[in-house]
């Protein structure tokens, strides 16, 4: 009987220790604010001498910064990073999708 008792009190411990991890980890409803970049604080991510590399993207600013398409912010010799792309992506030979890759870094403001 004493061993059945610890089997169900470890068990039990188990179970809270998952719901307490599991609660804990939730975002909740309270969430930061994205960050704002207006087109002139967007330049300063450039990616050259160390800098991270940001580009916009139909509202969006996204850090291409490791990316092997971005070497020190300069995107295969058609682009510099540290602007918006959006106006650009119609003569791209590939989709807006590619973003999906990135991670968001903020929001573009006007």
């Amino acid at each position: 009987m004493k061993k059945a008792g610890m089997v169900l009190l470890s068990i039990l411990m188990l179970i809270g220790i998952i719901l307490f991890v599991a609660c804990s980890s939730e975002k909740g409803t309270s969430q930061e604010p994205m960050r704002e970049f207006t087109v002139e604080e967007l330049k300063q991510y450039d990616g050259l001498d160390g800098r991270s590399a940001y580009v916009g993207y139909d509202g969006m600013v996204y850090d291409v910064t490791d990316s092997e398409w971005w070497l020190e912010g300069d995107h295969v010799g058609a682009h510099k990073a540290g602007i918006d792309l959006t106006e650009f992506m119609g003569e791209a030979p590939h989709a807006g999708d590619v973003f999906e890759d990135f991670v968001v870094v903020g929001k573009l403001v006007e």
